[in-house]
């Protein structure tokens, strides 16, 4: 699978419950993708989620499954981190 990164932007801030992650990934194991983590902006009103899927209209479809946005969908090609560039 690939790795995704996904944009959402919400009109309000963003109060995500146990019971709005499960409905999550209860749409995702349908679908087939995996939501690895998320990030929260500072005013709660965007997320930054890594996903593996096999495509980006995979996740597309979770998304619109949800009821979330996902106004931007990256596959992402590789990893950089300081360490692994200055070879530590």
């Amino acid at each position: 699978m690939a790795l995704f990164m996904i944009e959402r932007n919400f009109a309000e801030e963003l109060n995500a419950s146990a019971s709005d992650a499960a409905a999550v990934i209860k749409v995702n194991d349908q679908v087939g993708v995996k939501w690895l983590y998320s990030f929260l902006s500072a005013d709660k009103r965007k997320t930054y989620c890594l996903y593996e899927a096999n495509s980006g209209d995979a996740i597309r479809e979770a998304a619109r499954l949800a009821g979330l946005p996902a106004d931007i969908v990256i596959e992402l090609g590789g990893e950089l981190r300081p360490e692994l560039l200055l070879g530590r």
